[in-house]
């Protein structure tokens, strides 16, 4: 039965071993002495001999008892050593976190603010930016691809936890410079009707309606076209606003990100303000993401995200 001894059990007995006295072992491990004896008698019986003689007044070991001190006792000791240290491993705020982000205007300023007093406090530790695929962008952190990510809310998976507010904004419907819509002081749901848009493929379902309604506030179907997720999906998607095929819309603050061409970013009324916010595993533990989301609750939290233009 030794496959069933427990190390609480090997402690017990090593201690025992060095007081030879029951109320002393009991005393420094803060167990009772009648635990310290169970304890014993248990160890005993998967090891099938016994390890001490016990009186009143004494402890002796058998000599397989000192057998078992002797082998033991080292291996012990560098188990316990070696456990020690990963947990101090475990605690620590050192290596590489990896941080996915799903665009350029979903992180924002503020993540580098973040990025920046994290690094301040723990220059030991390493964040890696990963630009997640649009294809499954959640799948990433559900596997431990990535340890947190930055992502466009709503999200409403019960198995991800929803933290700080990254980036806000406000919303726009890129187009050609001489699409009919280009002139115009702004636009509404409603117009989307008239025009494909882009669809992602792989998209969560709540993205997808929060950033491009299937239909407008009438009931009218928004004509869309199924795009490849990924930047040549990015690319096509550019590609076909600019010669008109498609009008996108996205955030204001999407320019640089959509290629060399040249569109115009009309504002969307009736949509709301786009937010992304730093999402992770729920039941995360590791130290060093603990305290990135630490340090992500008090500097995002420290003044109210500026509108991205």
């Amino acid at each position: 039965m030794w496959e069933t001894v427990e190390l609480r059990e090997l402690r017990v007995f090593l201690t025992l071993a060095e007081e030879l006295h029951f109320a002393r072992t009991a005393e420094r491990l803060h167990l009772t002495p009648s635990r310290v004896s169970q304890s014993v008698r248990g160890l005993e019986a998967k090891l099938g001999a016994q390890l001490a003689h016990r009186t009143s007044r004494r402890v002796q070991l058998t000599s397989f008892g000192r057998q078992v001190l002797s082998e033991v006792g080292p291996a012990y000791a560098q188990l316990t050593g070696a456990l020690e240290s990963l947990g101090r491993t475990a605690r620590s705020v050192e290596g590489t976190i990896r941080l996915g982000v799903f665009s350029g205007p979903a992180g924002g300023p503020r993540l580098l603010e973040l990025l920046s007093a994290f690094h301040a406090l723990h220059p030991e530790c390493e964040v890696e930016i990963v630009q997640l695929r649009w294809d499954d962008p959640l799948d990433q952190l559900r596997t431990g691809e990535v340890d947190l990510m930055v992502s466009w809310l709503p999200l409403d998976q019960p198995d991800l936890v929803v933290g700080p507010t990254v980036s806000r904004g406000s919303r726009a419907l890129a187009v050609a410079p001489d699409h009919p819509l280009a002139a115009r002081e702004h636009v509404t749901v409603e117009d989307l009707a008239d025009f494909r848009v882009p669809r992602y493929d792989g998209w969560p379902r709540e993205l997808h309606e929060a950033w491009i309604p299937a239909t407008t506030p009438r009931g009218r179907s928004i004509p869309y076209a199924r795009i490849p997720a990924g930047e040549r999906g990015a690319l096509e998607i550019a590609t076909r606003v600019a010669q008109g095929e498609l009008v996108h819309p996205t955030a204001t603050s999407a320019g640089p990100y959509l290629g060399p061409f040249e569109l115009r970013f009309v504002p969307i009324k009736g949509l709301p303000p786009f937010r992304s916010a730093l999402i992770w595993r729920r039941g995360s533990n590791e130290a060093k993401v603990r305290e990135f989301i630490r340090v992500a609750r008090e500097v995002l939290s420290r003044r109210a995200p500026r509108t991205q233009t």
